[in-house]
């Protein structure tokens, strides 16, 4: 899990120079979010094109492709893969980003940790209490999907700040990606106490001690790929045999990885340490290639024409749906985040206004993979209101990554002109003309 060093000229290297140089190009590029963010659009625009034309059968087959070992329980699709293998990749790289705020970034306040925690429990309290209102006066079953409307698709949600924002303050991204990490494994646990009829204990066990095993190593400093990876591998396979979504295998790996550097290699607060070292080697993989083929095989949803939209809508669980991921997300993750500053000695990063706020909040109303998956759950998959609950879903995503998009592209616009003047000095002071108004 080391990052590789260019060859040197005496040496007879398997790539040139040349290649190594270009591939360190390509991986740069990788890195920057703004990249990673348009690969996943990029992929979402051409799942859904491919599954609502006439060829939609052909991706429909490649999705439900059946790959993997049976003896081992790994015979899963590539939708399967996809949405449980690679995307751990990416909740690997959100474990090292959280933890290294709240050891040495902006969260290690309390203060301002609490809030996009609060954030997170309000933007699913709402959401499914619109949902069950919704639903309240139908006896068919409906109220059985109550959570679906309760997560966030982080991967989503992080993609689209980034291609929006240019001058938006990076506080923003933090507590959209506190919030959005913390809603997903409270859905996810939401799914082992209400939808997980057989949870495999000893399996879970397993995970959890390959997992301190993995802590343990990587506390000791040790970086050797050919450890570590087999390592993160079983406790994967382990989380997956449990029963619960085998991401939070990810999650908790990347919170076992130190920030600090160790006092052997100089000052513990010195310089990067594991957790931005492993951050920058496996982030190009990220996002050049697990998120955006999980986007692909993740929002490929029919929709079957207007017809079927109408047809769809027409249901209360998708209405409920449609209604609690663009309005309950925004109410619940803004009003939660106020009342916690407002009676709480917990407070808001000073850098956030509250449009700010409540774009990161609608931002939280895009809900793809842990959302369809609740579905399946709850009615079936491949059942008619199966289908209904991937419309709806698809539906909410869509109207809330618009209106986020529309307020935070405001937002960045107010930034970037408020940048601009601080770049001002016309009397050549070297101290910015803003700071002097007044």
């Amino acid at each position: 899990m080391t990052s590789p060093t260019p060859p040197s000229h005496g040496s007879t290297p398997v790539f040139g120079r040349g290649s190594w140089l270009e591939t360190q190009r390509i991986t740069d590029v990788l890195r920057k979010e703004t990249v990673g963010g348009a690969l996943l659009l990029l992929g979402t625009v051409i799942a859904l094109v491919w599954a609502n034309s006439p060829w939609s059968g052909a991706y429909d087959g490649l999705r439900e492709t059946v790959v993997g070992p049976a003896a081992l329980h790994l015979d899963l699709s590539l939708g399967q893969w996809a949405a449980d293998g690679l995307l751990a990749i990416f909740f690997f790289i959100a474990g090292l980003e959280l933890k290294r705020e709240f050891v040495a970034g902006d969260l290690r306040d309390p203060r301002r940790a609490v809030v996009p925690v609060a954030a997170a429990v309000g933007g699913m309290a709402v959401p499914a209490l619109l949902y069950a209102l919704v639903n309240l006066s139908t006896d068919d079953g409906a109220l059985q999907g109550w959570a679906i409307p309760t997560a966030t698709d982080i991967a989503f949600a992080v993609a689209v700040l980034a291609v929006i924002s240019t001058h938006l303050p990076t506080a923003l991204r933090t507590f959209l990606l506190t919030l959005a990490v913390v809603d997903d494994l409270l859905a996810i646990t939401i799914i082992a106490v209400f939808y997980t009829d057989d949870l495999a204990v000893l399996p879970l066990l397993g995970a959890l001690a390959v997992i301190a095993v993995f802590g343990v190593v990587v506390q000791k400093r040790i970086r050797s790929w050919w450890l570590l990876v087999p390592l993160a591998l079983v406790a994967w396979a382990l989380m997956h045999a449990s029963g619960i979504h085998a991401t939070v295998a990810g999650v908790l790996l990347g919170f076992t990885v130190p920030v600090v550097r160790s006092r052997a290699a100089g000052s513990p607060d010195a310089g990067p340490g594991m957790a931005e070292h492993f951050e920058h080697v496996w982030r190009p993989l990220s996002a050049g290639f697990a998120v955006p083929v999980f986007a692909f095989f993740s929002a490929g949803v029919t929709v079957g024409g207007l017809s079927g939209l109408v047809t769809s809508l027409q249901d209360r669980v998708a209405l409920g749906i449609v209604v609690a991921l663009v309005v309950g997300k925004s109410v619940g993750i803004l009003g939660a985040t106020a009342l916690v500053s407002r009676f709480t000695r917990a407070r808001l990063d000073e850098s956030l206004s509250w449009w700010d706020v409540l774009g990161a909040a609608l931002l939280g109303g895009i809900g793809f993979t842990v959302s369809l998956l609740i579905g399946e759950l709850a009615f079936g998959a491949g059942s008619v209101r199966d289908e209904h609950v991937k419309v709806g879903v698809l539906t909410g995503s869509l109207v809330s990554a618009v209106l986020a998009a529309v307020v935070l592209r405001v937002r960045n616009g107010t930034y970037r002109r408020l940048h601009e003047e601080e770049q001002v000095d016309d009397d050549g002071d070297g101290i910015p003309d803003v700071y002097q108004r007044g």
